[in-house]
């Protein structure tokens, strides 16, 4: 292989980049990947009171006391979202707050690098970089948006098991135990949550309205409002619970109708924001510099500009049509 082609300088920005990541991600998985000691370990430790330290727990430990003040100082930062907690805490995220932003952090520092190797313009840089740190965001706001509305699906038959469990003679605390430990997550988790807290001293419907404050739904809110009405002024709760799973129940059968009747309307949007698309790369793929004159003059810079606002104003508008609520 040719020296001179090793010691380019772009080779070498390139090569150094790619450690850089590799270095990241195997420090990464060192630190956040729980490794639990052997049982040999563990019965020598508890034998003799005391345990060894070898160099690679003292660069753990090293490692994770950086990490840990880069964490603290992004968690000042933080302090001010204050709705972020409430996002990770919805979404189920397995990283905490500062570990998430300082990974995309980095990831977006590294493609910056990687791309600045590659010899990419100011505009490449920017884009690529901004586009990296976005991605785990957009990952984040679409876990949420799958745990709520599994959580929706589950809701209907988490209210009938707890009106068949009033109905036997239970408390109201044991149907809320006996949802965490028979219906799947999410449901369980928050209903667990909710049992816990009932069983250390908080007020259940206290603790329905905390869940009430993760769990942003409306069959959930009638859910909440119907204990705390029959708490208050007595009544059938078992009854009430089998009416408002029969109405979620209902809501749903209509709002599949709904999708049904509008899955026409749906699929023209889809074709409609995608063949602008489509065509422009056909033409490009047929008469390149036909095409490359709306990047090269003003004018042609600027009608792009209107055809990107045009698809998103467009976008939004038929996403308004065809989303009816129920």
């Amino acid at each position: 292989m040719n020296l001179s082609l090793l010691m380019d300088p772009v080779y070498l920005i390139l090569g150094s980049a790619f450690v850089s990541v590799l270095a990241l991600v195997l420090w990464l998985i060192s630190v956040f990947t729980d490794r639990s000691e052997s049982d040999l370990e563990a019965r020598l430790t508890a034998f003799t009171g005391r345990t060894t330290t070898t160099r690679t727990e003292i660069a753990n430990a090293i490692l994770r006391d950086g990490l840990t003040t880069a964490q603290t100082m992004l968690g000042r930062i933080l302090q001010r979202f204050e709705n972020l907690p409430l996002l990770f805490r919805q979404a189920d995220s397995p990283l905490r707050i500062e570990q998430f932003i300082l990974l995309c952090i980095i990831s977006s520092a590294a493609t910056f690098i990687l791309l600045f190797a590659l010899q990419f313009s100011i505009t490449g840089l920017t884009i690529g970089a901004t586009v990296v740190f976005l991605l785990p965001w957009i990952w984040l706001l679409l876990r949420r948006r799958s745990r709520l509305k599994s959580f929706e699906k589950q809701l209907p038959d988490a209210l009938e098991l707890l009106s068949r469990a009033l109905r036997a003679g239970n408390s109201l605390a044991s149907g809320l135990n006996a949802v965490a430990s028979e219906m799947p997550q999410p449901i369980a988790g928050e209903f667990r949550t909710v049992y816990d807290e009932q069983n250390l001293g908080l007020p259940i419907d206290q603790a329905l309205r905390n869940m009430l404050l993760r769990i942003p739904n409306m069959d959930l809110q009638f859910f909440v409002t119907a204990v705390s009405i029959q708490r208050q002024a007595g009544g059938d709760l078992a009854e009430i619970l089998g009416k408002i799973s029969s109405l979620v129940r209902e809501r749903f059968k209509i709002l599949g109708q709904v999708k049904a009747l509008t899955g026409e309307g749906r699929m023209s949007g889809v074709v409609l924001m995608a063949l602008p698309i489509a065509l422009f790369g056909a033409v490009y793929m047929l008469n390149r510099s036909y095409v490359m004159m709306l990047f090269e003059e003003e004018l042609g810079r600027k009608m792009i500009y209107a055809a990107i606002a045009a698809q998103f104003v467009g976008g939004y508008v038929i996403h308004r049509i065809v989303n009816i609520k129920v």
